[in-house]
């Protein structure tokens, strides 16, 4: 199922069942998955290893060199997962140093324009709006959306099960579980409806929210005295909560409140 048009490399290992339309470019050190389909004007190039029935619509460009410019011209790598969404100008760079690569797990989504730069590390079923932008090194965890035309400063995380609104300047981690926005961004509240579209019970529910109370609304305090007090208390005895306090410890650029 290869167009006349493509151009592949010899280099490429193509896998069972892979599509490719016309006017696609996939070069050397490519490996592509079985069932993966590129539509059609797709580029995929450098060392770029992607899993099984990922699909990329025209002008996805996967896999182009590092724009960091401490990037010095190695070989560098990206890592995808399977079943992954690519739609119309995307962009996925791959890692600045041989051993990090970017990484991209499974069952994601990028919507037109979305970009993830260079030594990224994303989970699986996260939805990359249009124009949402990942800059270098920012993490974001399993289930998270990113809304349209949001930017995510550098070494940014982004935590599981959590949203950010439209038009967001992200320049600090955002919490799990929490729904953020603004500009710059802030923590407004629980992402309660998603979290019940994925099976939450209402004791977790009740258990975040306590949390969220504790730790965001509370101004009287600063966040480390709003962790002790909430680690000495109830909620902190919920998985959740206890992935938050976590979270929010790990955190190097401080958490957007």
């Amino acid at each position: 199922m290869i167009h006349p048009t493509a151009i592949i490399s010899e280099g490429a290992k193509l896998g069972e069942g892979v599509e490719v339309g016309p006017f696609c470019v996939v070069g050397d050190h490519v490996e592509l998955g079985d069932g993966c389909r590129l539509h059609s004007h797709v580029v995929i190039e450098g060392h770029a290893r992607i899993g099984r029935e990922n699909v990329f619509f025209p002008f996805a460009a996967v896999g182009g060199k590092s724009q960091d410019l401490k990037y010095a011209g190695e070989p560098t790598h990206l890592e995808v997962g399977d079943r992954n969404v690519f739609r119309e100008n995307s962009t996925i760079h791959r890692g600045t140093h041989e051993h990090t690569p970017t990484r991209i797990g499974n069952d994601n989504l990028f919507l037109c324009y979305s970009h993830v730069a260079h030594d990224c590390q994303l989970g699986d079923h996260i939805i990359l709006s249009n124009n949402g932008t990942l800059a270098g090194h920012v993490v974001v965890e399993d289930h998270a959306i990113v809304s349209g035309l949001s930017a995510i400063h550098q070494f940014c995380r982004i935590g599981c099960h959590s949203i950010i609104g439209g038009c967001a300047r992200v320049t600090q981690d955002v919490p799990p579980y929490m729904i953020a926005e603004g500009h710059p961004a802030g923590t407004r509240g629980i992402n309660q409806i998603g979290l019940q579209r994925r099976g939450f019970s209402e004791d977790d529910l009740k258990a975040i929210k306590a949390a969220y109370k504790r730790l965001f609304l509370k101004k009287d305090r600063n966040l480390g005295e709003a962790l002790s007090s909430l680690k000495a208390d109830t909620p902190a005895n919920n998985a959740h909560v206890k992935h938050l306090i976590a979270f929010i410890e790990g955190s190097q650029r401080g958490v957007a409140r």
